[in-house]
Order: C-alpha cells, then structure tokens, then sequence
C-alpha cells in the first residue's frame, strides 16, 4: 500500500470562516450553500460569498468542496439542478452527496467536479465503496460505526487511487451515520432536511405506563445523565493509526462553530500532521501541547468514538457539565492603517485589557489593548456591541486573519 500524505479537511460556517480556515493550515474546506445541505442553521453561504470563498481559497492551494448531502424528495430535485448549474460556474473542487438521484444529476449537470459520497449515505463496507466508485464517486466518507481495522480492510479491497475521508474530530451523532427521527418527531424540523434540533442534547426522564404524569429522573451510579449524549471524537493522539489505515483525509466536524474554534482546530492538527510525518518522535515529544490547544477550545469532553471499538458507557456524558471555556473570541485581524488594526468585534473587551494575538504557525503573543476606536475615530474605553467595526491599537504587530482571543481566568 503506498504512503498517503492525508489531507486536513476543515468545516466553515462562513466566508470569514473559509479565510481563517485557510490560514490556519487546511488543505481543504467544506462549505454549505443556502440549499440542499444537511446544516440549515448553520449561515451558509450566499453565492457572492462563495465564489469569494471558493477564489481565496484556490489562491491559497486549497481545494474547497460544497455540500449538497440533503436526503431529496420529489420536490428538491428541480432546484437541485438550478443549483447545480450555478456551482458549475463557481468551480468548486467537489460535491458531497448522500441521494442516488443528487449523484446523478450532478454526474450530468457538472462532470468535471468531483463527486464525494457523504457518510450519510451509511458508508459501512467495501462493497459500497466500490459500488460509488463504477458509478463515478472520487471519494466516500466512512461512516463514523466504522473501526480502524474495518477501514483497512476496505483499504484493502478498493482501487488504490480511490480515496476515503474519515471524521476525526467533533460532535458525534447518537444516531447510525446521523440519520436521526428524533428532532423531526419532536419538533417536526427534519434533520435529513438539515434542520436538527439536537434533541440528542436534551435531557430525559422516564414514565411508567401505570403512573402517567409521574416522570423519573434517569440515573447512572446515582448521576443525572443525558442518555443520548456522547462525548466529542478526538484523535489528535492517534494520527499514525489514521494514516496506517489508509485514509486520505481527515475530516473535522463542525460547521456551525466560531472562527476561533476553526482556527484552534486547524492548526493544532496540522502541526500533528506535519510533525508526524517529519519525525515521529517530534510528534510524540509535542503532544502535550496539542492536547493542551484542544481542551483549551473544545465545548466537551472526548472519546476516539469506533475506531478501536464498539463505545462503552465511557462514552457517554452524566451530567450536564458538558462544557469548558478557557477562551473568548474577540475577532479577527483586518487591514492595519497607522498602527491601528480593523476588527469585527465579536465578544466585549476594554482598553487595558491583556488579551493574545493567536497565530497561525501556532505562536500566541500576549498584548494588552491601548487604545479603542469606532469607524468615525473616536476613542472607545470598551467595545460592547457585537459586530461593531473598530480600530484597536494592540502595541504589537499583528498579521491579517491573526485572531484576537481573551483567556478566561478559571
């Protein structure tokens, strides 16, 4: 089997999203338009975005791939092809579908992109892989039951030059390859329409048949418990394992979290990825610190979900103590004008302040805020209002799409 060189595949909510993606180590990005994608509330992005998007991107030597993994009834289909032939235009480097009927009419509509097979479409063997593959897919995304040796068997039994993206970190779905009847039972939004409510979220009691209107607490050794609630995937420690198995891209989840989020992720995987690669024994050296830049930013607590088995109990959550938050995200660096850096402001901070510049060669430089400025230039002693543009002067050099964070004190 030959050596695989695996592509970091980071997810984005938006255009300054993409950008931070992009600049904090991705090879590639996923993206949503405003149709036909399994993450409706996430922002999406609109078609002038996306062209924008899709161009830095490419600038920059990173492949951009649109999702269009919606499970299709009859009444999608037309607007499948209208979008369709909109993307054609725009060029992304691949589609990600789950619909046999969405694959094909991409296969027709727009040939020369690539298309992937979505791990919604319960990509589970190898058979399936080789199914997708006569039928024209470049790619399969396995599905997330999948272990590592189940992996390398279909490694095994695949042409070689076909490829396989696994998830490796981000939220589990309790549900098989997240086909879930949950938020459209209770809420009536269809998650294989995108719109998931997380009701796996929610917390839950029990009701004897009997005793109707007395509701128990479920507990687990005397713990309250959200019983469909799994812990988040982390394989940061395992990159070896990932690339022994024969993957070629590995996929973070997370296309409804902030820049921050994307840009901690990013550059802590990439690091992993290209210190392995260089030296394994650099990579081993420097995993306190990956792991140390991944708990810093995560909402939740972790598990290596199937890649090394079926999940026990340990996988779950009991309480409701399910997230951490070391650090707020300020904005991002814009364009410098006289020692003076534009941002978007996104979280409140104040003149005196001691926040970090997070870079993305994965240095932080920690600064303290002198001066605040609104658009028309006048001084600020705080920035309140969410989205404000502003002017800051941070003291200190800063590179644009450098980000801006405050670490909370515990």
């Amino acid at each position: 089997m030959k050596k695989r060189h695996p592509e970091l595949l980071i997810p984005a909510s938006s255009l300054e999203v993409l950008k931070t993606a992009v600049i904090f180590g991705a090879d590639a990005v996923y993206i949503g338009g405003e149709a036909f994608g399994l993450r409706a509330k996430a922002k999406n992005f609109s078609r002038s975005d996306m062209e924008e998007g899709i161009k830095f991107a490419h600038e920059h030597g990173v492949k951009v791939y649109v999702t269009a993994n919606i499970l299709a009834h009859n009444d999608d289909l037309p607007g499948v092809r209208e979008y369709f032939e909109e993307l054609k235009e725009m060029k992304p480097d691949a589609l990600i579908i789950a619909d046999p009927a969405i694959f094909d009419i991409a296969g027709e509509i727009c040939p020369e992109i690539e298309r992937h097979i979505s791990t919604q479409a319960n990509n589970t063997n190898y058979g399936t892989y080789n199914f997708w593959w006569r039928l024209g897919a470049k790619r399969v995304v396995s599905a997330r039951e999948l272990s590592l040796e189940e992996i390398k068997e279909i490694r095994r039994n695949i042409p070689e030059e076909m490829e396989i993206e696994s998830f490796v970190h981000g939220a589990m779905c309790i549900s098989y390859s997240g086909r879930c009847l949950l938020s459209n039972f209770f809420t009536g939004r269809d998650a294989n329409h995108g719109a998931c409510t997380h009701p796996c979220r929610w917390k839950y009691s029990v009701m004897e048949e009997t005793r109707p209107g007395e509701y128990m607490p479920v507990y687990e050794n005397e713990r309250g418990t959200f019983i469909f609630n799994s812990k988040d995937l982390c394989m940061i420690e395992h990159i070896p394992e990932l690339i022994d198995a024969g993957i070629d891209s590995l996929k973070i989840e997370g296309r409804m979290k902030t820049a921050l989020y994307v840009a901690t992720v990013a550059r802590t995987y990439r690091r992993a990825i290209d210190d392995y690669q260089k030296d394994p024994e650099l990579y081993r050296k420097n995993m306190p610190w990956y792991l140390e830049q991944i708990i810093g930013c995560t909402y939740r607590q972790f598990t290596t979900g199937f890649y090394f088995g079926k999940p026990d109990e340990t996988s779950q959550i009991y309480d409701n103590n399910t997230y951490a938050k070391d650090y707020t995200y300020l904005g991002i660096i814009g364009e410098e004008k006289d020692g003076l850096y534009r941002i978007e402001q996104r979280n409140k901070f104040s003149v005196g302040e001691q926040i970090e510049i997070m870079k993305p060669d994965g240095t932080n430089a920690e600064v303290k805020v002198k001066r605040i400025l609104d658009e028309d230039g006048n001084e600020q002693e705080s920035a309140p209002h969410p989205k404000q543009v502003l002017y800051v002067d941070l003291g200190e050099k800063a590179d644009r799409y450098d980000i801006l964070r405050r670490k909370e004190i515990e």
